[in-house]
């Protein structure tokens, strides 16, 4: 096998992997009410089969990375896809609320291990000019995942596949993962740090905890009612956030081995990038679960058709990917995230002007110019961020970015579900019209620091965009 075609199906699989987990993390959201009747689970098992997974994938991302950087990606990522494809068919053979639960705390963790070599596997076998291209692919297969979570969990449910009802949505995993470990074997090399590193114990417990300190109230409180003490929970985690840098700058000093290299933040290109990161993705899901509400307890559509009017989506992505690629160039960014803006207020006019009277024309229209905005936006960001990341500390980079984005997304989820639900009493399209204001005003913060990134173009042409 020639070294280029060994890179083609070395990103196949981990692009195959990034999609497994992220349809994995929105799937579950449409079935939720039939695994409910038949586990006889009640509101803590749908709270706990989402949320289970969200926070251990992200309290264990940063720490994926780094196992990465030190015993290898390859290994890792080998253990994480195994792991990650065990602990589906754990959820897909669950006979007990309990069962179901710890099988997403597992999936969760494992995808920590697999999805942070996505990235640093792209930046240690491609050349920087290459980059582009390949993260670009990622930014389309993560989208595409995310939005075919919920079209493919309707599908798999409403017509039950060979009998096994909502069991496929986690079982289809087991075929996928098989496929991707055994191309893992054959034909991803081994890669890690060239300096000699150890695993940071103290700094994995701080970030564990400060990860839990602020997303466990992010995910749970809406539905607590916010007491007092998820406030002092987050302001405690966020006041640790100091002490977590100084013990990385000591750890640094003393032996190189910090879990969160120093250095990576004083690369303009790694700061804005995850600050734009985490501003992007607190707008997406954020969106598509206050839609998804709106579209089918607020108007009554069939969860099918829902999935379908969102697969607009993924489609304007894929319109404007290329492009993108052709013109490599960062203010894009900023761009594309003024396109989505864009395409958000265009929802909430709809919703506003129309309200029940709301067709899916005007749904396709908007989600089509929201996907147009991330595929101009996307591409080009994981490859600004990560472009001056050294080989040894990509898998510490990535987890980083990786972070940003859970976090965006508890963020966002938590403070546009808080509005909607506090005000879906008063109507469900007033309702959306309000919350969607935070997507706005995040897209658009987006598109005013993204011209920061440093740079306007990448150093060579993008390989293969033609």
């Amino acid at each position: 096998m020639s070294v280029s075609s060994r890179r083609r199906l070395v990103l196949g699989v981990v692009l195959t992997a990034a999609f497994m987990d992220n349809m994995d993390a929105t799937i579950v959201s449409i079935a939720l009410p039939r695994i409910q009747r038949d586990l006889a689970g009640g509101s803590a098992l749908a709270q706990w089969s989402l949320a289970g997974y969200a926070l251990a994938f992200a309290v264990l991302l940063i720490t994926g990375g780094r196992l990465g950087d030190i015993f290898g990606r390859r290994r890792i990522f080998l253990l994480g896809v195994a792991g990650f494809t065990l602990a589906s068919v754990v959820c897909g053979a669950a006979t007990a609320p309990e069962m179901l639960v710890a099988g997403r705390f597992a999936q969760g963790a494992l995808a920590a291990l697999m999805v942070p070599q996505v990235m640093s596997v792209i930046v240690a076998m491609f050349e920087p000019h290459e980059r582009a291209r390949a993260f670009a692919m990622l930014g389309a297969v993560l989208s595409a995942g995310s939005v075919s979570g919920p079209f493919l969990g309707g599908l798999l449910t409403e017509y039950d596949l060979a009998g096994l009802g909502w069991r496929a949505i986690f079982l289809i995993n087991a075929p996928i993962g098989m496929v991707t470990f055994w191309l893992a074997v054959r034909a991803m090399p081994e890669t890690r740090s060239t300096r000699p590193l150890r695993l940071d114990l103290v700094g994995v417990v701080l970030v564990a905890l400060i990860m839990v300190g602020v997303l466990y109230p992010l995910t749970r409180g809406s539905e607590a009612g916010w007491p007092g003490w998820m406030y002092a929970v987050i302001a405690a985690a966020v006041a640790a956030v100091p002490a977590f840098a100084a013990h990385q700058r000591w750890r640094h000093r003393l032996d190189g081995s910090a879990l969160v290299p120093p250095a990576l933040f004083a690369r303009r290109s790694f700061t804005v990038g995850v600050v734009v990161v985490l501003l992007v993705f607190s707008g997406v899901t954020s969106f598509f679960l206050v839609m998804t509400y709106h579209l089918q307890a607020g108007l009554g559509w069939a969860p099918l058709r829902v999935a379908l009017v969102t697969l607009a989506w993924p489609l304007g992505i894929t319109v404007t990917t290329r492009p993108a690629l052709r013109r490599a160039s960062r203010r894009l960014v900023g761009a594309g995230a003024a396109v989505m803006a864009a395409g958000v207020t265009m929802m909430i006019a709809s919703v506003t002007v129309l309200g029940a009277g709301l067709s899916w024309p005007y749904v396709v229209a908007a989600e089509l110019v929201i996907g147009l905005g991330m595929g101009l936006c996307v591409p080009i960001l994981a490859t600004v961020a990560l472009s001056e990341v050294p080989a040894d500390d990509a898998g510490a980079g990535s987890g980083v970015v990786n972070t940003a984005i859970q976090l965006g997304t508890a963020l966002g989820v938590a403070v546009v579900g808080a509005v909607f639900f506090a005000l879906a009493g008063d109507g469900f399209a007033s309702a959306t019209a309000t919350a969607l204001w935070f997507n706005v005003a995040v897209f658009a913060v987006a598109a005013l620091v993204g011209p920061l990134l440093p740079g306007a173009r990448t150093r060579e042409p993008l390989a293969g965009a033609h």
